[in-house]
């Protein structure tokens, strides 16, 4: 039954922004796949969905930096989803969750496939471990797909060798506003990722990439060079939206980052 002309409840607008998250900007249209299947989902036509993710843009700070405001025709409920989640990453990605599977009629049990959480008695531990494993997933897709899947340094542009890296760590985050936050995330191929994780490469708060002097003095040839040397001094390509945030950048310089 289509619903044209009924008004957005909070629970598709949630939906809506979930999904707003985890797609690049470009991508925003009715021939979208993942747009068509949320649209099925709340009974409105794709081009309907499109248009309240494009109003919802309209409240991303980083957009509106760089002069893109989107449709500038969100409701009053779309700016208190943004507002709401935007400051609680992990609960808008395990809340979307949920309405999804009630809508439906599935158990969020179907949705995490992990017997040994699945297994455990309802209670705080383990809506907890499922919160994690959501936000996982929503950080993973909302950081790549914001980097159009390309590394952020060298371009690459293979999904399956690419990693969503937290700038600050997931045992230093906070789980609400930082851990599952796309500001605290870089598209990295596997390699820079574990350079990165490892303080021996790091992005300044201008975005521009920085070698340790541990790999400068104790390594030569020219696979270091052209995979690590040659890209200091360099800035990282920047996402299409979520850039990251200068705070967990100073953080990785200034805590994680070896000289």
């Amino acid at each position: 039954m289509s619903r044209t002309g009924v008004k957005w409840s909070k629970e598709e607008t949630i939906l809506a922004f979930d999904l707003y998250c985890r797609t690049s900007f470009g991508k925003i249209s009715s021939s979208n796949k993942d747009i068509q299947e949320l649209a099925y989902l709340l009974g409105r036509t794709p081009g309907a969905v499109a248009l309240k993710m494009h109003n919802l843009a309209h409240y991303d700070p980083e957009l509106r930096k760089r002069n893109i405001t989107a449709m500038a025709h969100g409701s009053k409920l779309d700016v208190e989803v943004w507002e709401e989640f935007s400051s609680n990453w992990e609960e808008l990605s395990y809340q979307a969750r949920l309405i999804s599977a009630h809508m439906k009629n599935e158990s969020i049990d179907s949705i995490i496939h992990e017997p040994e959480i699945n297994m455990l008695p309802e209670g705080r531990v383990r809506e907890q471990l499922m919160k994690n494993r959501i936000g996982q997933y929503f950080f993973r897709m909302a950081v790549l797909n914001s980097y159009e899947n390309r590394c952020c340094i060298t371009g690459l542009a293979i999904p399956e060798l690419l990693v969503a890296s937290h700038i600050k760590p997931w045992k230093d985050a906070d789980s609400k506003t930082e851990r599952t936050n796309p500001m605290n995330g870089l598209a990295l191929n596997a390699l820079h990722d574990k350079a990165f994780d490892r303080g021996l490469i790091t992005v300044t708060p201008d975005y521009i990439i920085k070698v340790s002097s541990k790999i400068k003095h104790s390594i030569e040839g020219d696979t270091v060079e052209d995979w690590l040397l040659s890209f200091e001094n360099q800035k990282i390509r920047m996402p299409n939206k979520f850039f990251p945030g200068k705070e967990f950048l100073e953080f990785h310089n200034d805590v994680i980052f070896k000289l």
